[in-house]
C-alpha cells in the first residue's frame, strides 16, 4: 500500500464523494421508490441514476474549462464544500416525502461531481508522473468502487434497519469527511492551456477534432463509454430487484449483491493496474470484452438461480475492472498534459450520454420484458463494441492476431535484428508467399515497423478486409495476371513503387504476386521487384523473408484449385480456438528468417528480368524443388 501513499489524499476525497453519491441514490431507490405505485418503482430507480447523469451531459464542457482558470485542487475543494448544503436539501426532501425536492438534490449532487471530475482525474498524472498512470488509475478506480460498495450497502442496510435520523447523519458525515480530505491534496500541477466552448454541442465538435490527432483515442473513449453503459445498467438492474416479484429480494440482500459487484470491480481494477505496468494489456481487450459478453449471457440464462447468479456476477465484476484500466490508462498516456483536462471532460460527457441511454434502455426493457433481459442486451452491446474497437485500432488488432496465431503455430524467428533501421533509413520487404495467412502473420508480428503493403485490388472487394487494408494505409495495385487493363497499368504500378520508396515508407510486397502452387516460390516474368531494384536509393534496405511450414496447411493451395477463402478460414480458426479444440492439436512449426539482401538485389539489378527473378527464386527456395510437406488441419 506504500506505493499508493502519494495518491491517498486524492483517493480518500473521491472515496467519500462516491460513497455519498451512492448512499443518496440507494435511499432514493429504496425509500422514494415506495412513494409511488409499484408499477412505477423501476422508473424511479432508473430516473435516480439518470438524475446523477444529466449534469454531466450539460456541464462537462464547463468542467473541462475550469482548470484553465483555477487550480484543480481549488476546484475539488469548492465542489466538496457545496456538497454539504446539497445533503441538507436531500434531508429536507426525505423528511417531507417530497419527490421533486429529493430528485433536485440528486441532480445537484451530479452537478457537483461533474464539475470536479476532470480535475480529480487530471491530478493523477500530476501526482504520479507518466510512469504512475496505470498505478494511479488502478487505485483511483478501486477506491471509487469501494465507495460505490460502501455507499450502496450502507444505504441498503439503513433502509431496513435504521431510523431516518441515522440516515441523515451519515449523509452529513460523509460530506464533512470529503471536505476535510480535499484540503490534504497538495501537488505541483501542470497548467491546462486549451480553451474550448462551454456549449456542449460546440464542445463535442471542437474536442472531437482534438482527439482525432491521437491515434486510437476516439475508439478508446467509445469503448470505455460502453463499459460505463454496462456498469450503470447492472447497477440499475440490481437496484430494481427488490421491486420485482420474480426475484423478491430485500434491500439488504441487494446491498450484498452490490458489495460483490463493487469488491469484484475494485479487485479487477487493482489487478488491471498491476498488469498494465508489465504488459500491453490494451492488446488483450478483445479477449476480455468477448469474455464479458459471454459472462453476461450466462447471467441472463441463470438469473433466477441465485447461487450461480451470484458467482457469475462476482466473476463479471472482476473482469469489468481488468477491462477498464488499460482503456483509462491509454487516455492518460496519450494525451498531452495541457490537453488532458479537456479530453477527460469530453470523455465524461460521452460516457454519461451512454449511462443516460442505459437508464432509458433499462426502463424500456423493464416495461415490456423481464428485467433479466437487460443482462442479455448488455452482453450483446459489450461484445459487439469490443469487436468494432478491435477492427478500428491497428495495434490492438495486430496484438490480438499475433496471440491468436501463436495458439495455432510455433513461430521461430531468425535474423529479426536485420529489420532494424538507422535514422533516415527505410525498408523494402520482399517475402515469399506460402499461404494466405502469412501477410496477417507478418503484419501482426512486425506491427511496430509501420509497414505499408502493396495489395492486389481484388482484396478491396471484401468489406472487412478492405477496411483493415485502409487502416494499414495499404496501396491498391492491379492484378497483372487477371486483367489486361492491369497490364496497361504497369507503368503506373512502377510509379507507385518509386513514389513510396522516395517517401521513405516501409514497403512490403510479394515478388511472386500469388501463393505458391506447388510448394516452390515461382516469380516467373513478373517485373515489380526487378523494377524496384533499379530505383533503390541509398537509404533503402532490402529485406528478403523466408517462410517455411505453411505448405500442406489449409491456408496453402495444396491440392486446391482455388486460392483458399481467407474469411472462411479465419472464422474456422477462431471457432477452433474458442471451442477448446486448439488445445488437443499439436502446433505446426513455422520458421521465419529475415535476411538483408540489399547488396544482392542491387547487384542483380544489372541482369535481365528473368535472371533477376531466378536469383530471387533460388534465394527463397534454397535450391529445393519444393518445401517439405507437413499435413495438418491448419
Amino acid at each position: 500500500m506504500k506505493k499508493y501513499g502519494k495518491f491517498l489524499p486524492l483517493y480518500s476525497t473521491n472515496l467519500f464523494g462516491v460513497m455519498n453519491d451512492n448512499v443518496l441514490r440507494a435511499l432514493v431507490s429504496f425509500i422514494a421508490a415506495t412513494w409511488v405505485s409499484k408499477e412505477y418503482s423501476s422508473w424511479v430507480v432508473n430516473a435516480a441514476g439518470g438524475a446523477l447523469v444529466v449534469p454531466y451531459l450539460l456541464f462537462s464542457p464547463l468542467a473541462g474549462k475550469l482548470p484553465h482558470y483555477f487550480k484543480k485542487q481549488q476546484i475539488i475543494r469548492v465542489a466538496k464544500i457545496f456538497e454539504l448544503p446539497i445533503m441538507l436539501l436531500a434531508i429536507l426532501g426525505f423528511s417531507t416525502e417530497n419527490l421533486p425536492l429529493t430528485f433536485t438534490s440528486v441532480v445537484l449532487m451530479g452537478l457537483q461531481s461533474a464539475l470536479f471530475s476532470p480535475s480529480k482525474y487530471g491530478l493523477i498524472k500530476d501526482i504520479g508522473g507518466k510512469d504512475g498512470i496505470s498505478q494511479g488509475m488502478g487505485g483511483m478506480e478501486a477506491f471509487a468502487f469501494i465507495g460505490l460498495l460502501l455507499g450502496t450497502v450502507v444505504g441498503s442496510i439503513m433502509k431496513d434497519h435504521s431510523e431516518p435520523i441515522y440516515q441523515y447523519s451519515v449523509l452529513i458525515a460523509l460530506a464533512i469527511a470529503g471536505i476535510a480530505c480535499s484540503f490534504t491534496i497538495k501537488v505541483e500541477e501542470n497548467k491546462s492551456n486549451e480553451e474550448t466552448s462551454a456549449n456542449p454541442i460546440k464542445f463535442i465538435r471542437q474536442t472531437s477534432a482534438m482527439i482525432k490527432k491521437y491515434t486510437g483515442m476516439p475508439q478508446v473513449i467509445l469503448l470505455l463509454s460502453l463499459y460505463w453503459w454496462l456498469t450503470a445498467s447492472i447497477q440499475s438492474t440490481l437496484l430494481s430487484l427488490p421491486h420485482n416479484n420474480d426475484f423478491g429480494i430485500s434491500p439488504t440482500e441487494t446491498g450484498v449483491l452490490f458489495a460483490i459487484l463493487a469488491i469484484g470491480i475494485a479487485i479487477g481494477c487493482l489487478i488491471g493496474g498491476r498488469l498494465d505496468r508489465k504488459t500491453y494489456m490494451l492488446g488483450y481487450i478483445p479477449q476480455i470484452g468477448l469474455f464479458l459478453g459471454f459472462l453476461l449471457l450466462l447471467i441472463f440464462i441463470f438469473s433466477k438461480q441465485q447461487v450461480i447468479f451470484t458467482i457469475l456476477l462476482a466473476i463479471t465484476a472482476v473482469t469489468c475492472g481488468i477491462f477498464k484500466i488499460p482503456l483509462d490508462a491509454e487516455i492518460q498516456k496519450k494525451a498531452k498534459p495541457e490537453e488532458l483536462n479537456i479530453i477527460l471532460a469530453y470523455f465524461n460527457l460521452i460516457s454519461f450520454i451512454f449511462i443516460f441511454l442505459a437508464a432509458i434502455t433499462n426502463i424500456a426493457i423493464s416495461t415490456f420484458l423481464p428485467v433479466s433481459y437487460t443482462f442479455l442486451v448488455d452482453g450483446i452491446i459489450i461484445a459487439v463494441g469490443t469487436i468494432i474497437f478491435m477492427f478500428n485500432y491497428k495495434e490492438v488488432l495486430c496484438y490480438f492476431s499475433k496471440n491468436h496465431i501463436k495458439l495455432h503455430y510455433d513461430i521461430q524467428q531468425k535474423g529479426v535484428e536485420n529489420m532494424d533501421t538507422k535514422e533516415g533509413e527505410n525498408l523494402l520487404i520482399l517475402p515469399m508467399h506460402r499461404a494466405v495467412l502469412d501477410p496477417i502473420m507478418l503484419f501482426s508480428i512486425l506491427y511496430n515497423k509501420k509497414l505499408q503493403p502493396l495489395v492486389d485490388d481484388g482484396y478491396w472487394k471484401i468489406p472487412v478486409i478492405s477496411h483493415i487494408l485502409n487502416m494499414f494505409n495499404a496501396v491498391k495495385v492491379p492484378n497483372l495476371q487477371k486483367s489486361r487493363k492491369g497490364v496497361e497499368q504497369v507503368q503506373h504500378l512502377d510509379g507507385i513503387i518509386e513514389e513510396q520508396i522516395k517517401k521513405g515508407s516501409n514497403i512490403l510486397f510479394y515478388p511472386s504476386g500469388h501463393i505458391t502452387l506447388d510448394g516452390k516460390e515461382t516469380i516467373g516474368g513478373r517485373r515489380l521487384a526487378y523494377n524496384a531494384s533499379k530505383i533503390l536509393p541509398d537509404h533503402t534496405k532490402v529485406i528478403g523473408i523466408k517462410i517455411k511450414g505453411f505448405w500442406g496447411s489449409k491456408w496453402s493451395k495444396y491440392k486446391q484449385k482455388k486460392t483458399p477463402s481467407i474469411v472462411k478460414l479465419l472464422l474456422l480458426s477462431i471457432l477452433y480456438t474458442y471451442s477448446g479444440l486448439i488445445f488437443f492439436k499439436k502446433k505446426r512449426k513455422i520458421d521465419i528468417e529475415y535476411v538483408d539482401i540489399t547488396k544482392e538485389v542491387k547487384d542483380w539489378s544489372s541482369l535481365t528480368k528473368l535472371e533477376f527473378n531466378k536469383n530471387l527464386e533460388d534465394f527463397y527456395n534454397e535450391g529445393k524443388e519444393c518445401e517439405d510437406l507437413v499435413l495438418t488441419t491448419f
